[in-house]
C-alpha cells in the first residue's frame, strides 16, 4: 500500500526577521473539516469492508484473473488507496500544524492502528503478484492496453520477489509496523519538537534557534551553536537510543529479507540503480576539493579569518546587508520566476497562495523543517514551511512549490502512478529554485548583489550536494557499524565527526559539541539512506538547465511532459528526450561542473 503521511524535512535553514505580513495557514477542509467530520467516519468505514471485501475476492485467486479481472483488482486496490491515504494526509498535516498537542497526536495514532489493522489482510496482494510467472504477466498486459498503463507498478513490486518472507510473516511485519518505526518516529519528533534552547536570556524553539546560525552577528551565532550542542548533549542518549533501535530494527528486517546491503530498500523504492548512486557519491566526494573546500577558503578570506568555526558556515557575508522579505515579496519573487520560465507553471503555483494549501507560519508545536505532501490525487497537495524571512527562505518556497507544481501535474497519472521515486521527486524543487535564482541574478543592480547572490547559491548547493552526500556515507557507516553491536552515543558522534572534516575542508574548527549534531537530522529517522536523492536531484537538474540554456523552443513541453509521467516511467527513459543519461558516470560531472563554474565566477570577482 502506498498509504502515507507527510514526513517533515529540513529542506533549508528559515531565518527570522520583522513584520513579514500576513502568513497563510493550511485549510484542510478539502481533505476533511474536522476529527468528528461525518465523511471521515463515513470513509473509515468504508475503508474497513473494502479491504475486507477484497481479501475475500481475491485472495488465493491472482494468479487466475484474466486481464479484464485484474484491472479491476488493481482499480478496486487504487480506490483503497485513495481513501486511505487522504485519512492519513489529514491525521498527519493536523499533527504536524503541532506535534505537542496531544489530542492531534492521539488521533493520529489511532487512524494510523486502524489503518494497519484494516490494510493487513491486503498483503497477500503483492505476495501472490509476485508468485505469478513473467509470461503470464506479459499475456495480460497484452491483452489490455488499460491494465499495461500499471506495468510500472507491478515491476516495482515484482523487483522485490528476490526479498519477499512468507504470508505470515509480511502480514506480521505489516501489523507490528505501528508500535516499530512508526512510533520511535513520533517519539523523536515529539521530542524535537519539545526541545528548548536559551539564546542570550530568550527561550526559542529549534527552529528559531538555529535560525541564528544565519545571523550576521557573530557572538549570536557562536551563542546558538553552543546553546544546540548542549541542549543536543543533554539529551543525546535518548537520540541514540532512537538511531540504535531503529537501524536494529532495519538490519534485521534486511537479514529476514537477505538484502545485500541496506541501501538495497531505498535504490528499490526510488528505482535506481546500485551503481549510479556509486557513480553520484564517487563523483561528488572526488569534487570536495574544487568545491566546498575551495568555497569555504574562500569565505573565510572574505571573512577575514584564518579559520571557520561551525557556526560561520551559513553566516551571510560581511558585505550582504541584512534583509527581510516579506511573504508578498516572496510570492512575488517566486511566482515572477515560474511565469517567466512557462506561465503554465505559474498558473498552477497560484492557488496554493489563494486557497490555503501552504502553512507558512512558525508556531509553538509545529514541525521543523518544511515539506510538500501530496495527499491523494482527487485532492491537491499541502506545503508546510517555517517563513521568517530570509532570502533563503524564498529558495525555500521556490523549493516546496516546486514539490507540489510536480505532485498537481502527476495526479493524472492516478494514485498508483502518480507517486515519483525520490531521486526524480527532487527535480521540480531544484529546478524551480534554480528559476527563482536566476530570476534573481538577473535584477543584481551591483557587483556586490551579484556576488551576494552567487554565493548564496554556491552555499545552497554545498548543502544539496556536498552535505547530503556526507550524510549520506554517514548513515551508511552507521547502519554498517551497528550490525557489529549496540552504539554508544560517542560512537555515534565519531561516525558523524569522520565525513565532517572530510566534506567540509581544512579551513575548518569544529567546536566540542558539534559531534552531536546529527541528533536532529529528520531524514536518518525517518527515511534512511533518503538524503542522496537531494544531490541527485541537484546534479540531474543542474544537467537540465544547461540543456534549457542551450535554447530549444519545446524544452518546457518536454519538462512538463516528464513531470506529468509522475511514476510511470524509469529515469533513463525520462531524462532521453533532453539528451541526458544518468547511468553515464560522466553525466554527473556535467552538474558539478556548474558549482564549480559558479565558484570560478567569485574567484575571478576577487581580482
Amino acid at each position: 500500500m502506498r498509504i502515507t503521511s507527510p514526513v517533515p524535512v529540513f529542506d533549508a535553514n528559515a531565518t527570522a526577521g520583522g513584520s513579514l505580513g500576513n502568513l497563510p495557514e493550511w485549510d484542510l477542509s478539502d481533505l476533511y473539516t474536522g476529527e468528528d467530520a461525518p465523511e471521515l467516519t463515513r470513509d473509515m468505514a468504508w475503508l474497513e469492508k473494502a479491504c475486507a471485501d477484497f481479501a475475500a475476492d481475491y485472495e488465493g485467486r491472482l494468479a487466475a484473473l484474466d486481464a479484464k479481472g485484474m484491472l479491476e483488482c488493481v482499480l478496486r486496490y487504487e480506490k483503497i488507496d485513495v481513501i486511505g491515504g487522504r485519512i492519513m494526509s489529514f491525521a498527519g498535516l493536523r499533527y504536524y500544524q503541532n506535534t505537542m498537542d496531544s489530542g492531534r497526536a492521539k488521533f493520529f495514532s489511532d487512524c494510523q492502528d486502524k489503518i494497519t489493522t484494516f490494510t493487513t489482510p491486503l498483503v497477500f496482494f503483492t505476495l501472490e503478484i509476485n508468485r505469478i510467472e513473467d509470461a503470464k504477466l506479459d499475456a495480460l498486459f497484452a491483452a489490455n492496453a488499460e491494465l499495461a498503463r500499471y506495468r510500472p507498478i507491478f515491476e516495482r513490486l515484482r523487483a522485490m520477489r528476490p526479498y519477499q518472507l512468507s504470508d505470515e510473516l509480511e502480514k506480521f511485519l505489516h501489523d507490528q509496523s505501528v508500535v516499530g518505526a512508526a512510533a520511535w518516529n513520533k517519539l523523536f519528533d515529539e521530542t524535537i519538537a519539545g526541545l528548548t534552547f536559551n539564546v542570550d536570556g530568550e527561550e526559542y524553539n529549534i527552529e528559531g534557534t538555529l535560525n541564528f546560525l544565519t545571523d550576521p552577528d557573530r557572538e549570536k551565532r557562536e551563542l546558538a551553536a553552543r546553546e544546540l550542542a548542549k541542549v543536543f548533549g543533554e539529551n543525546v542518549k535518548l537520540f541514540a537510543r532512537v538511531h540504535n533501535t531503529l537501524t536494529k530494527e532495519k538490519e534485521v528486517e534486511d537479514r529476514w529479507r537477505k538484502m545485500p546491503t541496506p541501501q538495497t530498500g531505498r535504490h528499490l523504492s526510488n528505482h535506481v540503480e546500485p551503481e549510479v548512486v556509486e557513480a553520484l557519491r564517487n563523483a561528488v566526494v572526488a569534487a570536495y576539493p574544487k568545491l566546498s573546500h575551495r568555497y569555504y577558503a574562500l569565505k573565510a578570506k572574505w571573512m577575514g579569518l584564518d579559520t571557520l568555526e561551525v557556526w560561520d558556515r551559513n553566516a551571510p557575508l560581511p558585505i550582504e546587508e541584512p534583509k527581510t522579505v516579506d511573504w508578498e515579496a516572496a510570492q512575488k519573487t517566486v511566482m515572477e520566476a515560474y511565469a517567466d520560465f512557462a506561465p503554465e507553471m505559474a498558473e498552477i503555483a497560484a492557488p496554493f497562495f489563494s486557497k490555503g494549501w501552504i502553512d507558512a507560519g512558525v508556531k509553538p508545536g509545529k514541525a521543523p523543517g518544511a515539506f510538500a505532501h501530496p495527499t491523494v490525487v482527487d485532492v491537491h497537495p499541502y506545503v508546510m514551511l517555517n517563513y521568517l524571512g530570509k532570502p533563503r527562505d524564498v529558495m525555500t518556497l521556490a523549493h516546496e512549490l516546486g514539490h507540489g507544481v510536480h505532485q498537481v501535474l502527476a495526479a493524472g497519472q492516478g494514485e498508483l502512478l502518480a507517486s515519483t521515486p525520490l531521486t526524480l521527486a527532487e527535480t521540480a524543487s531544484v529546478f524551480g529554485e534554480m528559476l527563482t535564482f536566476r530570476k534573481l541574478l538577473e535584477g543584481a543592480k551591483t557587483d556586490a548583489e551579484r556576488k551576494t547572490l552567487l554565493a548564496g547559491k554556491v552555499e545552497d548547493m554545498i548543502n544539496t550536494v556536498v552535505r547530503q552526500i556526507a550524510f549520506y556515507d554517514f548513515e551508511c557507516k552507521l547502519h554498517e557499524a551497528r550490525r557489529g553491536g549496540e552504539l554508544t552515543p560517542e560512537d555515534i558522534n565519531a561516525l558523524w565527526m569522520s565525513v565532517q572534516a572530510e566534506s567540509l575542508g581544512p579551513v575548518f574548527n569544529f567546536m566540542e559539541g558539534y559531534e552531536t549534531f546529527w541528533a536532529y537530522i529528520p531524514h536518518f529517522v525517518h527515511s534512511p539512506f533518503y538524503v542522496y536523492a537531494y544531490a541527485f536531484g541537484d546534479g540531474l537538474v543542474n544537467a537540465l538547465y544547461a540543456v534549457y540554456e542551450e535554447g530549444g523552443a519545446d524544452f518546457q513541453d518536454k519538462y512538463f511532459a516528464m513531470l506529468r509521467a509522475g511514476g510511470s516511467k524509469h529515469h533513463k527513459e525520462l531524462l532521453a528526450p533532453f539528451g541526458l543519461d544518468a547511468t553515464d558516470p560522466k553525466f554527473w560531472d556535467k552538474g558539478l561542473s556548474m558549482i564549480s563554474g559558479l565558484i570560478d565566477e567569485l574567484e575571478a570577482m576577487e581580482d
